[in-house]
C-alpha cells in the first residue's frame, strides 16, 4: 500500500477493525476485519484470530461470501459469530428471499462452523455467560408468536397476502434508517449443550410481552446463565421516556425492576460473581439544564444502588468489570481523546489508564494485568493495541499488535495532526485538531476547511471512515476540527455551554477558532470553506446565514427548519427536553432555526442528503434546496436514494468525496467545475 498519495483508492483499501474480543483464557483475540467486497458495492467483514503476544501472524478464521461479524467467545473457547451465510442443511425450496443473520459457533478445536440458531428476523446481538454453557441473544419476532416456526409462518402469511402495512400504537415508529416493526425485539436464552440425541436445545423467549420496551437496549447475561439483566424502556409520555434496568429470571420469566427513579439507565454489565450490576445513569435533562451522567452500582439481590463515580465530570461509556470484580474499566471522551479510565469499586477512586487516542472494545486479561483494545487517532486508523498494567496503573506505553492493518508509515498520511487551543476573551479554552499538508509553507500557504462535528454531544477524537480529513489534506487543504460548546470531554459545564442555544456559543466558538487558525503563516486566510454533517450540517447552515467569510459551504444530512424537524425526525419529541414544548414555546425553536436566515445567505452551498435518513429526514434537505433556489443562492444538491444518515456503500462514499472535493476545488481554489464522471 506504499504510495506518495493518500487518495480514495488507498483510503478504501485500508482494512477496518471492530469488535475485538479476548478469549476466556486470555490467549486469543478475535476481531472483525471489514473491507470492500469484490463487487465494490458493499463492505464485507470476516473474523480474524490475533495473537495477543504478537508472535504469530494474524490468521483469518471465516471465509464465507456474505461475511461474518460480532465475534465473541463461549466459556469453552468456541468462537461465536453472526453471519448471513445460508444454512447448509436447508432444502432449496425453503430458501428465503434474503438470509437473516444467524448465530454460528466455530469449535475451539477447529473444524467447520455449526449453526446454533437462525430466527427469521435474524440475531441482532448476543452475550455469552461467563460460568455456564449459555448465551442470551436478541431477535425480532412477530408479537404473539409462540416460537420461531410460528414467527416464520406469520411472516410468510403477510408475504403471501402482499401485506406490508403496519399499524402503530406506540412510539417510536422509525429509527435511523428503518421503520420499527412489524416484528418486535425479544430476548432469548439458549443452552449451548446438545440434547441427548445430539440436537439443539430450543431457545427460551424471556420477554414474550416486550412490545417496544427492548428497542435499542443493551443487555447482559447472568454468569450462571439463569437469566438476563437488560434495559427496559417505558413511555409515560412522548417527551420523557425512561429506561430502567430489570433482571429477568429464565425459570419463571419473572421480571424485577432494579431501578425506578425516572432516570435513563443503560448498558448494564453484571459482575463476574453475579452480585453486582454496573450501568450508566443519565439524569433527565430539561431546557434549563443538560443531563449529568455517571456509573451506577446496583446490588443485584436487593436492587439498592449508589453512584459509583459522583465526582466524574465526563460521560462514561462501555463499562467492563475486572475478573476479580474490584474495578470497573470504562471509556469517555476526554480533552480531544476517547480515553480509558477505571474506578476502584471499594473506594470510588477514578484514574486514567490511557489518555491519548480513541479506545474501544477494551478487554482486561483474566489476571487484570493487561488490556487489549482497538485504538485509533487522527494519526492512525484503528489498530489492535496492548497496555500492560502494574498495580492497576499503566506500566508502559501502549504497544501495537500486528493485525491486517498495515503499519502507519506505509499509509503515508499527508499531514500530521496537531492539537491546538483557542482561548476566548472570557478565558474559555476551545480545543481543536489541526491537520496541515506537509507541503504547506508561509510561501505556499494551504487553503483551510472548517469541519464541524455532528452530535451535537460529541467530540472530534477518532479516525473516521465517514468524515476523514486526510482525504482533504491529500488534496492540499488544511483541516481544522474544533470542539465548540456542546462538545463532550471537557466537563459538563462546557457541554451545557450551548444547551438549547445552538446558534449562539457553538457558532461563536467556531468563528473564534477560525479567527485564531488563519493567523498561522502556513494557512491562507483568503481561501476558506466550512462543512459538516447532521448537527455539523445544522451549524454549516447557520454559518451560511450569519457570515460571508467562506468561499463554499458543504452541508450533509442537515437540519434546516427546527419546528418541522420536530415532527418528522425519528425521535423528535425527546428534543423537547432541550428546547421545550414547541406548541407552548415555539420561540425557543424559531430562534435556533437556520431557515429564518435564508435571505442572508450569499455563499455557494452543496447540499447532500439520503432518502433513507429518518434521523434528519429528506424533507430537511428538500426544503433547504428549495429555499436556496428560491433566494438565488448558487447551490447544488447531491442526492442518494439508497443511503441513510450516513453514506455507507463504497461506491457512494467515493462519489461523496469526489463531489465534495470537486466543489471545494471550484469555489475555494477557482478551478473549473468538473462533475464526477458517474453523476
Amino acid at each position: 500500500m506504499t504510495t506518495d498519495r493518500f487518495d480514495l483508492d488507498h483510503f478504501l483499501a485500508i482494512p477496518r477493525l471492530s469488535g475485538l474480543r479476548l478469549s476466556p483464557a486470555g490467549d486469543r483475540i478475535a476481531v472483525s476485519v471489514a473491507g470492500v467486497a469484490p463487487d465494490g458495492r458493499k463492505m464485507r467483514s470476516a473474523i480474524w484470530d490475533i495473537d495477543p503476544n504478537g508472535r504469530r501472524a494474524p490468521r483469518r478464521l471465516t471465509h464465507s461470501g456474505p461475511g461474518e461479524s460480532n465475534a465473541a467467545f463461549a466459556r469453552d473457547g468456541s468462537l461465536l459469530f453472526t453471519s448471513t451465510r445460508p444454512d447448509p442443511d436447508r432444502s432449496p425450496e425453503d430458501k428465503p428471499d434474503s438470509e437473516p443473520a444467524a448465530l454460528w459457533a466455530l469449535p475451539a478445536a477447529g473444524g467447520e462452523a455449526v449453526l446454533l440458531v437462525a430466527p427469521g428476523g435474524g440475531v441482532a446481538s448476543f452475550r455469552a455467560a461467563g460460568a455456564a454453557d449459555t448465551l442470551a441473544f436478541m431477535a425480532p419476532v412477530h408479537p404473539g408468536t409462540a416460537d420461531f416456526a410460528a414467527d416464520a409462518e406469520r411472516e410468510a402469511a403477510r408475504a403471501r397476502a402482499g401485506v406490508s402495512a403496519q399499524l402503530y400504537e406506540d412510539y417510536p415508529i422509525r429509527f435511523w434508517d428503518h421503520y420499527v416493526g412489524p416484528r418486535e425485539d425479544h430476548l432469548f436464552l439458549l443452552d449451548l449443550r446438545p440434547t441427548a440425541d445430539g440436537g439443539r436445545q430450543a431457545a427460551i423467549d424471556l420477554t414474550p410481552d416486550a412490545g417496544t420496551a427492548l428497542h435499542e437496549t443493551a443487555f447482559d447475561v447472568l454468569p450462571d446463565g439463569s437469566g438476563v439483566v437488560t434495559g427496559w424502556t417505558r413511555w409515560p409520555d412522548l417527551v420523557h421516556p425512561t429506561q430502567d434496568i430489570v433482571v429477568i429470571d429464565a425459570a419463571t420469566l419473572g421480571r424485577r425492576d432494579l431501578t425506578s427513579d425516572g432516570a435513563w439507565y443503560h448498558h448494564p454489565r453484571v459482575a463476574p460473581d453475579g452480585r453486582w450490576v454496573v450501568a450508566i445513569r443519565d439524569e433527565q435533562p430539561d431546557p434549563e439544564m443538560a443531563f449529568d451522567s455517571t456509573l451506577w452500582l446496583i446490588d443485584l439481590s436487593s436492587g439498592v444502588g449508589r453512584d459509583l463515580t459522583p465526582e466524574l465530570d465526563l460521560l462514561p461509556a462501555h463499562p467492563q468489570w475486572s475478573a476479580d470484580g474490584s474495578r470497573v474499566v470504562f471509556t469517555a471522551d476526554r480533552l480531544g481523546h476517547h480515553a480509558v479510565l477505571q474506578v476502584v469499586v471499594a473506594r470510588g477512586e477514578v484514574s486514567v489508564l490511557a489518555a491519548e487516542g480513541a479506545w474501544s472494545d477494551v478487554c482486561l486479561t483474566p489476571d487484570g494485568a493487561h488490556i487489549y483494545a482497538i485504538r485509533s487517532s487522527y494519526a492512525a486508523p484503528p489498530e489492535v493495541v496492548h497496555l500492560a498494567l502494574a498495580d492497576s496503573r499503566p506500566a508502559d506505553l501502549p504497544r501495537v499488535i500486528p493485525s491486517p492493518v498495515p503499519p502507519v508509515d506505509e499509509l503515508r498520511l499527508p499531514g500530521s495532526p496537531e492539537r491546538i487551543t483557542t482561548t476566548l476573551p472570557d478565558g474559555t479554552s476551545i480545543g481543536s485538531w489541526l491537520i496541515t499538508p506537509r507541503t504547506a509553507t508561509p510561501d505556499a500557504p494551504a487553503p483551510i476547511v472548517l469541519w464541524i462535528h455532528g452530535g451535537p454531544l460529541s467530540s472530534w477524537n477518532a479516525w473516521h471512515w465517514r468524515w476523514n480529513p486526510h482525504l482533504l489534506v491529500d488534496r492540499g487543504y488544511a483541516v481544522v476540527l474544533p470542539d465548540p460548546g456542546l462538545s463532550t470531554g471537557y466537563g459538563l459545564d462546557f457541554m451545557r455551554r450551548g444547551w438549547g442555544r445552538w446558534g449562539e456559543e457553538p457558532y461563536t466558538d467556531l468563528m473564534a477558532v477560525m479567527d485564531d487558525v488563519v493567523t498561522r503563516p502556513e494557512i491562507d486566510a483568503t481561501r476558506t470553506a466550512a462543512m459538516g454533517g447532521s448537527f455539523g450540517g445544522y451549524m454549516a447552515n447557520w454559518v451560511a446565514g450569519h457570515t460571508d467569510r467562506f468561499q463554499a459551504i458543504v452541508t450533509h444530512a442537515s437540519l434546516w427548519g427546527m419546528r418541522g424537524f420536530h415532527g418528522t425526525t425519528d425521535w423528535g419529541s425527546t428534543m423537547e427536553s432541550e428546547f421545550g414544548d414547541p406548541y407552548l414555546h415555539p420561540e425557543r425553536w424559531d430562534v435556533a432555526s437556520p431557515d429564518a436566515h435564508v435571505a442572508a445567505i450569499r455563499t455557494p452551498m452543496l447540499v447532500i442528503h439520503g432518502e433513507l435518513d429518518h434521523r434528519v429526514p429528506i424533507s430537511e434537505g428538500l426544503r433547504l434546496w428549495t429555499d436556496l433556489a428560491r433566494h438565488g443562492v448558487d447551490a447544488k444538491f447531491l442526492y442518494f436514494p439508497d443511503e441513510n444518515h450516513w453514506v455507507l456503500k463504497p461506491a457512494n462514499a467515493r462519489l461523496w468525496y469526489e463531489t465534495v472535493l470537486a466543489y471545494l476545488d471550484h469555489n475555494v481554489l477557482g478551478r473549473p467545475w468538473v462533475k464526477p464522471a458517474l453523476l
